[in-house]
């Protein structure tokens, strides 16, 4: 893909190892997401930030609420780790996560809007980009997460795979709404 297009690359899954952050960086990656492989070896955002500097390093976590307080999932969503999610995040950008995305399980494919209050709760503790991910049903979910300080980006894919939205519609949507967009 990387001989092909020429837009950044951010790659993950299966990422468990220095040799895989290895192995995607020279197939064209410009960065390396990072979820379970954190999780089994808590050192691993570290080594890889010092290896390869923390602007390739991204830390994507699965955050589902249980019992009021938010909790980091594993594999898929499917196991829950125990981990505070919001200690989890911090950790992740004291040990040299460059960026963070934040995987909503609680929204995720409901179309009813990002987790704000989450997200809310993160843009005050980090000082990193932040991408949120999961919720976005319509445009005025993304001006509303853009309403967030310290939320950089916006991640959605059903309702540009289903056309429910067009994306140059929403870049000028949100820049008509006061969110600096390139278009």
């Amino acid at each position: 893909m990387a001989s092909q297009i020429f837009i950044p690359l951010t790659v993950g899954g299966g990422i468990n190892t220095l040799d895989d952050f290895d192995r995607v960086l020279k197939a064209g990656a410009d960065k390396v997401s990072v979820n379970s492989g954190a999780i089994r070896n808590s050192k691993l955002i570290e080594e890889a930030a010092k290896k390869y500097g923390d602007q390739c390093v991204v830390l994507s976590v699965d955050v589902k609420r249980v019992d009021g307080k938010f909790k980091v999932f594993a594999k898929g969503g499917r196991e829950n780790t125990g981990i505070d999610a919001i200690e989890w995040f911090v950790q992740g950008q004291e040990n040299g996560a460059g960026e963070v995305v934040v995987n909503s399980i609680d929204t995720d494919g409901v179309k009813t809007g990002f987790d704000l209050e989450l997200l809310s709760i993160l843009a005050k503790k980090l000082s990193i980009p932040i991408i949120a991910s999961g919720g976005a049903g319509n445009m005025e979910h993304f001006k509303e997460l853009f309403k967030i300080p310290g939320i950089d980006a916006g991640l959605t894919a059903s309702i540009f795979h289903l056309k429910e939205v067009e994306i140059m519609e929403l870049k000028r949507y949100l820049r008509d709404n006061g969110v600096e967009m390139r278009i």
